[in-house]
């Protein structure tokens, strides 16, 4: 794939932005674009259409915003640019991501279409003429054959995590999906890998798009400061508070790879007497969004949770995130990270590194190209 120079020096005063955007990222604090944002933005404000292979953590999703709200229509009625992506935790987190950047277009309106939701209740989103819809692929498809929404007249189609859109079974419903929108649509799929079956949809569909290939980098995350504690694995409960304690930290979100450890962590760290709540997925979407609530309205301190739903947990004021477990996936390690620092905040990340797990985290910082400090925990306490 074809790359274009470093542009390191870049800010998003260099791009050709409306007041309206201007003033979004200055109210979230963000002055400078990440790599992914650098080379995705001119290329589809150029109205091209772009094959991306990039990790999630890395700023896709205001890679693909931005330009959309540049060239909204907010004189006509149908929908003009639709988001898929895997997951309805995703779809939603997407969608807050671009209320934000659009907070100052009047008029702007943006809807999610998801399954776990009521029908009647998202068609009253539709039926408000939402200028951007964010759909997970099964459920979009069954509106559609509802006749509840109408996708034929959208100017860009956005495949956000194509990769786990495959490996969700939902490649026959991607291809349904664009051969329902218009031929000359821009077209911008993102994906961290690229498996036979989505270059199969780049070469059926997105002939002469431009390609653009990046890692992630530890300087894509500027306000988060990273740590590795090393600490046997019946210590970490042990570790995790007295970090909390030492550095005054009041929210916080601590990940493991399992249903089964979150609700081992939940106990243990209640038995300290800290507040705290558990997302994974097999908790209910009522009940994640009750659980989420109660975070940002801080009914109580930590949140334990799976990397299924770390990508849906959008809270501006989470001071530190925690690995308990390590990720077994090199890039759930953005995804996890990516939970603080947000909106212009600082943020911290702890590693609780055993034994066991320090070829796995070496991996993680190759991947990551990251360069986290040894904590010394003995000197907090």
């Amino acid at each position: 794939m074809n790359d274009t120079e470093n542009n390191e020096e870049l800010s998003f005063k260099d791009f050709d932005l409306s007041p309206e955007i201007r003033d979004s990222l200055r109210k979230m604090g963000v002055k400078r674009p990440t790599t992914i944002q650098q080379k995705a933005i001119p290329l589809l404000m150029d109205d091209m259409s772009l094959i991306a292979k990039a990790p999630t953590g890395t700023g896709k999703t205001f890679a693909f915003s931005i330009p959309i709200l540049e060239y909204l229509n907010m004189n006509v009625d149908f929908v003009q640019a639709l988001i898929l992506c895997p997951t309805r935790e995703l779809a939603l987190q997407i969608t807050s991501e671009i209320k934000n950047l659009a907070r100052f277009i009047k008029g702007f309106n943006v809807c999610a279409i998801i399954g776990g939701q009521n029908v009647r209740t998202q068609e009253a989103k539709l039926k408000k003429n939402p200028q951007v819809v964010v759909a997970t692929p099964g459920r979009l498809l069954d509106l559609v054959n509802r006749r509840i929404i109408d996708i034929s007249q959208i100017y860009t189609l956005v495949l956000d995590e194509a990769d786990e859109m495959l490996k969700m079974g939902f490649i026959k419903d991607i291809k349904k999906v664009i051969e329902l929108t218009p031929k000359d649509k821009q077209m911008a799929l993102f994906s961290a890998t690229m498996p036979r079956e989505i270059l199969d949809i780049t070469w059926q569909f997105m002939e002469g798009a431009a390609q653009i290939d990046v890692m992630p980098k530890a300087d894509d995350h500027p306000n988060i400061d990273e740590y590795i504690i090393e600490v046997p694995e019946k210590d970490k409960i042990g570790a995790i508070v007295s970090v909390l304690d030492a550095e005054g930290i009041r929210k916080a979100i601590v990940f493991c790879n399992t249903r089964t450890q979150t609700e081992k962590v939940l106990r243990k760290l209640e038995t300290y007497g800290i507040n705290c709540d558990i997302l994974h997925g097999s908790i209910g979407q009522g009940g994640r969004n009750r659980v989420m609530d109660g975070f940002r309205k801080n009914k109580f301190d930590v949140l334990v949770a799976t990397d299924v739903v770390a990508r849906g947990i959008d809270v501006d004021d989470v001071e530190a995130v925690f690995n308990y477990d390590i990720p077994n996936e090199n890039e759930f390690y953005l995804h996890r990270i990516g939970r603080t620092g947000r909106a212009g905040r600082s943020g911290k990340a702890y590693s609780l590194v055993a034994y066991m797990d320090k070829k796995r985290m070496e991996e993680i910082i190759r991947y990551t190209a990251c360069n986290p400090e040894i904590y010394n925990l003995r000197g907090s306490l």
